[in-house]
Parts: structure tokens; sequence; C-alpha cells
């Protein structure tokens, strides 16, 4: 994606660039919950986990093909980030979280109606 800037350039005003850029970052979100169905729900398309402790977690936006997301952990605690109701993340069951360790991100791309592809980070 081109920077916010480089879409004003077009004369787009700087709230519609960083919409159509995806651009909407959460700095401060809190994990919670130690299930699917209680973790905190995320929707933005950056977000920071900044408290939480060791199992919590966050759930992933239900988007469509082609929608992604990016969550950072950045706690000292392993969190875990559930994919919405019926859909999978990577070779995982239906429903499962995986374990994101302290201090490290992972993108994930949603490329069917139930699959996400997550991309670690070191």
């Amino acid at each position: 994606m081109p920077l916010a800037k480089n879409v004003m350039g077009a004369h787009i005003a700087a709230a519609k660039a960083r919409a159509l850029n995806g651009n909407n970052v959460n700095a401060a979100v809190t994990a919670a919950g130690t299930t699917q169905s209680d973790a905190t729900a995320i929707t933005a398309d950056v977000n920071v986990i900044t408290t939480g402790t060791t199992g919590q977690g966050v759930l992933l936006y239900s988007g469509v093909p082609g929608d992604d997301q990016i969550v950072y952990n950045g706690t000292t605690a392993d969190l875990r980030v559930y994919p919405p109701t019926g859909e999978n993340v990577n070779q995982l069951a239906a429903n499962s979280g995986f374990v994101l360790a302290s201090y490290t991100g992972v993108m994930v791309k949603k490329v069917s109606s139930t699959q996400w592809l997550g991309f670690l980070s070191a």
C-alpha cells in the first residue's frame, strides 16, 4: 500500500487517505478471556496489545477475503489470537487460537470465507 501522504498528494483528504490505506491503529488493546468466546474483539488494521496475562487473547475481525490485520503483543506474556467463529488460521482446527509470544507480531490475511494465513515476526 502507498503511504497515506502519497494518496493525499492526489487531493484526497487525510482521513480518507488513511481509510483507503488501511492505517487504522489501536495502540492500546487489552487482551481478555481465555477462549474464543471471551477474547477481546479487535477491529483496527493494526492492533498493539499493551495489557494482558498469559493465556488471555484477542479475536480477529470477521472480514472478507483480502482483508488483513496486524497484531503486536507488546506485553511480557504469551497471548492467544483467535479467528472468528467457524474460521481457522493456517493449519489449525476451526476456532483454535494460536500463541503470540511476547514482543512479537503477526500479520493475518483472510484468503477465503473461513481461512486466514498468519505470518509471524521473528
